[in-house]
């Protein structure tokens, strides 16, 4: 009979000081770390688009933009995770290892994530008061889901071929649509 697992626990400080030296991006929910997959070329492609335009959108402003390599915190959940591209637009906000209080976070979805991005993240991410939209892009098919709060609510728009959405943080403006998200990918 076999030995059962022993389940290692971190706090958030042991997490983020272990991350520096980590061979690969780690995720932290509640105490676990999670090993983050590697992307493909046509996900490096898409994130890309959408964070180029939207750096674009925050020049003279004080939002930043980041992609892949900036964690976000969830605090209501004890969780870091790495959404694919961040917008933050509070000044205050500059830990150099995380921001806690981003107005837009990006998914782009891949058939191993898109559960994990849909729900959980999901789930955890509604729970950040700063944020404003939660954009859902798939990388199989030309398929876009923007999530933007309304109040208390939060509305679904989903992007169709022709039509354009409207991305607003802080002093950024930033219409986008289908050709502009999948440039270049093959899609």
């Amino acid at each position: 009979m076999g030995q059962a697992m022993r389940k290692v626990m971190y706090g958030e400080l042991e997490y983020l000081e272990s991350e520096i030296q980590a061979a690969c991006k780690r995720e932290f929910v509640a105490g676990e770390v999670y090993a983050m997959a590697g992307g493909t070329a046509r996900h490096n492609r898409i994130s890309l688009n959408v964070a180029t335009r939207l750096d674009a959108a925050t020049r003279g402003t004080p939002c930043e933009v980041f992609m892949a390599d900036m964690k976000v915190r969830v605090e209501a959940h004890r969780a870091f995770y790495y959404p694919d591209v961040l917008l933050a637009c509070d000044p205050g906000d500059d830990q150099p290892l995380y921001r806690s209080r981003p107005c837009l976070l990006v998914e782009v979805l891949s058939p191993s994530t898109a559960g994990i991005d849909e729900r959980e993240k999901w789930h955890h991410y509604r729970d950040i008061p700063t944020l404003r939209h939660y954009l859902l892009i798939d990388s199989e098919s030309r398929q876009v889901r923007l999530r933007t709060r309304a109040g208390a609510d939060w509305l679904e728009q989903t992007l169709a071929e022709g039509e354009r959405m409207m991305l607003s943080c802080g002093p950024v403006r930033l219409e986008l649509g289908l050709e502009e998200i999948y440039d270049r990918s093959g899609l």
